[in-house]
C-alpha cells in the first residue's frame, strides 16, 4: 500500500529523501484501512523508513511490528526534490522530459534512475517472498517503488500508466513464482 496524505502531495511535489510525515488526512486515511483490514490475518509488515510510510503502517496495523527497511524507500529525485511539475519544468524542462519519456534509461541528476529502484526493489521482493512462503504480508511504501512492482508483473508499454493513489491497496498473490494481481490501486 502506499502511504497517505502529506502537506506535499497537497501541493504535488516531488519528495524522495525529505523525510515529511503523513499530515492528518494522512492519519484518517490509514485509520480507514486499519478498519478495512481489521479482520486480515498479516503475518508480517514492512514499511519504508520514511516517517510518512512508517508512521501509516503503524496506524494501519495497530499492535502488529513493523520492520523498517530502508530498501523501500522512494526513488532519490535529486533535483526534482521538493519541487512541483511546474517548477521542474521552468528549472529543468530538458532532462524532466527526458525522465518522463525515458525513465528506464534516465538518471536525475543528483538522483538517482529507475533501473537503480527496480534492481533494489525486485531484490528486496525475492528475499521477503523466499521468507515468507504462504504467508499474508503487508508492505508500506511510495509511488516508486509500487509502480516497480505493478510494472513488473503487467509489463505496460508505459511505466506512468500505472496508477498509485494515496493511501490505496493492491493485493498481489505469488504462487510458485508467478504473480498475479488481485487488487489494483483501490482506495
Amino acid at each position: 500500500m502506499r502511504h497517505g496524505q502529506t502537506d506535499w502531495s497537497i501541493k504535488k511535489r516531488y519528495c524522495s529523501f525529505t523525510d515529511i510525515d503523513i499530515n492528518d488526512e494522512g492519519k484518517k486515511q490509514a485509520e480507514r484501512l486499519r478498519c478495512r483490514l481489521h479482520k486480515e490475518k498479516i503475518h508480517r509488515v514492512y514499511s519504508s523508513d520514511a516517517k510518512r510510510a512508517l508512521n501509516f503502517a503503524r496506524i494501519v496495523f495497530k499492535g502488529l511490528p513493523v520492520e523498517k527497511i530502508p530498501e523501500l524507500r522512494e526513488m532519490n529525485f535529486g533535483i526534482f526534490e521538493g519541487l512541483t511539475y511546474q517548477e521542474i519544468m521552468e528549472k529543468y524542462p530538458e532532462i524532466y522530459t527526458k525522465w518522463l519519456n525515458n525513465p528506464f534509461n534516465t538518471i536525475i541528476p543528483k538522483g538517482e534512475g529507475v533501473n537503480e529502484l527496480e534492481k533494489k526493489i525486485k531484490r528486496f521482493l525475492r528475499k521477503i517472498i523466499s521468507l515468507n512462503i504462504n504467508k499474508t504480508i503487508a508492505i508500506v511504501t511510495h509511488a516508486g517503488p509500487i509502480k516497480i512492482i505493478i510494472n513488473s508483473i503487467l509489463k505496460p508499454k508505459n511505466i506512468w500508466e500505472i496508477k498509485t493513489d494515496l493511501a490505496s491497496l493492491s493485493i498481489i498473490e505469488f504462487d510458485k513464482k508467478k504473480a498475479k494481481i488481485q487488487l489494483l490501486n483501490h482506495i
